[in-house]
């Protein structure tokens, strides 16, 4: 694979150890680790918005993910500043020759934060409860695990196909093994999703996790998700204070890997940016993430230490095809040569963002240089609405409130601008701002509402499947493509073959014809994101997939 060109990339910000001190930090009696680094008090990290719940499973955003890896892990997990894996609760693993039959070799003496043991039992029962989750609410939360493995045992949510998954066997405490019905090109690279981190059974059946009800608009979680996750990470799960906005973790004294250092850890959602950049100068957060681009020079100026990440990420306009108009490929073409997206990077995009061609970096398997590309073109633009009989276009565009991504410095600014563009080409623009949980996305992801949408993607491991096969790989209420069946087996084929070089060759053509033939959304940029912390700060390493653990970080 193509992994050394993005190994290159993460190399130059595979971070130095960074950490924040705080004022005001709890004192304790652990003065320094092994190491020379200070150890105790409290590290408080300001957050760009709130969490959906605590059960990775039922998580696909960053600010869900950012407090469950600090109380979880997985299988396998990739090493810090990098995209390379390496064993987490499984020390080792291989796979047959057809890249079906994976067989783990679990860590021992681990236990979960309830005192029971983490064991191939525990696995089984994680890999099982994914497969045999029940109740078509709970299913269309599973956004990362319908995307890797297909399908469930009964599917009940839309959209779900046939599942790559079979079984799992406890060989014994010490040997898990997973079997899957197909090859798929996600693993193993996919073992170290978040979102597919191991739950203590005994928490996930004390605390009824399973229990996902859709009320309207909105889901309601378990007590498991809201109150009482349990994994086995350096965290311990303290309380989440929603009028506060503040999500307490405590040190795990039990941990198997390297313990915190810090006694406790708070998130706090803060998610005005501003807001966040005024917390940070008056120490009462130690760091922050996603500061506006505008704004990295000034902070680095003052002493802070600024962290820019590789940009391994994709932002897009998303089509929603449940419009009869945007159904029309030459209506979805004159939005893209509306777009001015080389303005929009060079006025609102950090430094070293570059306009997209492709939902995917240049140094993923598979990109493919000469793909039909969208230049600025307000004539052609016109010309197809014309032809397409859609001069008068009235569409609702959606976009995100309150948050701040690593794509998406600015979701409203973002707008404007694209906004401004379409209406340059007589397309008529209601904007549409919703919160990020609990609003936008629920609205986009799982009841389509918009006609054009704002989203985007931070890989999660360097495999295009991850990227492409991800939003396009099979229907979505997302972008109501469910007819869009060719594209769909073009890339079922592309992400099951094995060979190198038959691989690459697939995912090529697969890019080429979403280009010129299928157009189910816009590429629009990849942007570094930043991450600053105080100048006190150690051991903080910045991740190209924005995969930062804190049990590394010394204050003070």
């Amino acid at each position: 694979m193509q992994a050394s060109r993005l190994k290159a990339a993460v190399a130059l910000a595979a971070a130095a150890a960074l950490a924040v001190g705080a004022s005001g930090c709890a004192k304790s009696e652990r003065d320094e680790d092994s190491g020379g680094a200070k150890t105790g008090g409290t590290f408080v990290f300001a957050g760009a918005g709130n969490p959906k719940n605590f059960d990775p499973i039922f998580n696909d955003d960053g600010e869900s993910f950012r407090p469950i890896r600090q109380m979880y892990d997985t299988l396998v997990q990739n090493k810090p500043g990098t995209a390379d894996l390496q064993g987490a609760l499984a020390e080792s693993w291989e796979h047959d020759p057809e890249g079906k039959v994976w067989t783990f070799h679990l860590r021992k003496n681990v236990k979960f934060h309830d005192g029971t043991p983490f064991n191939a039992a525990a696995v089984c029962f994680n890999f099982d409860r994914w497969f045999n989750m029940k109740g078509a609410a709970a299913q269309s939360q599973m956004i990362y695990y319908s995307d890797v493995f297909g399908g469930f045992a009964k599917n009940e949510a839309e959209g779900a196909g046939e599942p790559v998954y079979n079984k799992c066997e406890a060989k014994d405490d010490g040997t898990a093994v997973v079997t899957m019905n197909r090859y798929k090109g996600a693993f193993p690279g996919a073992f170290a999703l978040t979102a597919l981190s191991i739950a203590s059974p005994e928490a996930l059946k004390k605390y009824d996790a399973d229990t996902v009800k859709q009320n309207g608009d909105s889901f309601e979680y378990s007590a498991f998700a809201n109150e009482h996750p349990v994994g086995t990470g350096p965290f311990t799960f303290g309380g989440w204070d929603k009028a506060k906005g503040e999500i307490t973790l405590n040190r795990n004294p039990d941990y198997w890997g390297e313990k915190a250092k810090v006694d406790k850890l708070v998130i706090k959602v803060i998610e005005d940016e501003n807001t966040r950049k005024q917390e940070l100068r008056a120490g009462t957060v130690q760091g922050i993430d996603f500061p506006a681009p505008a704004d990295r020079k000034a902070l680095s100026g003052e002493g802070f230490q600024v962290l820019d990440r590789p940009a391994f990420n994709i932002l897009y306009l998303g089509f929603n095809q449940k419009n009869p108009k945007l159904k029309d490929l030459r209506v979805r073409q004159a939005i893209a040569y509306a777009l001015n997206r080389q303005q929009l990077v060079q006025t609102k995009g950090p430094g070293g963002t570059k306009v997209a061609d492709e939902f995917m970096p240049d140094t993923v398997l598979g990109y493919a240089p000469d793909v039909q590309k969208y230049e600025y073109n307000v004539d052609k633009a016109k010309q197809l609405l014309k032809e397409a009989g859609a001069e008068n276009l009235t569409l609702n565009f959606y976009y995100p409130t309150d948050v701040s991504r690593p794509y998406m410095p600015n979701p409203q600014e973002i707008f404007t601008v694209l906004a401004n563009d379409l209406q340059a080409v007589g397309i008529k623009v209601n904007g549409v701002a919703r919160p990020w949980n609990g609003g936008f996305k629920d609205d986009v992801q799982q009841f389509g509402k918009q006609d054009l949408h704002i989203l985007g993607w931070t890989g999660d491991y360097n495999d295009p499947g991850n990227f492409v096969g991800t939003f396009f790989g099979r229907a979505k209420v997302e972008f109501g493509d469910q007819a869009m069946t060719e594209m769909f087996d073009a890339i079922t084929k592309a992400d099951g073959t094995v060979d190198e070089a038959g691989k690459k060759a697939a995912w090529e053509q697969v890019n080429r014809d979403i280009a010129a033939k299928w157009l189910p959304a816009v590429p629009v940029w990849h942007a570094p994101p930043a991450i600053v912390v105080t100048k006190d700060v150690k051991g903080l390493v910045a991740s190209p997939l924005t995969d930062e653990r804190f049990n590394t970080v010394s204050v003070g």
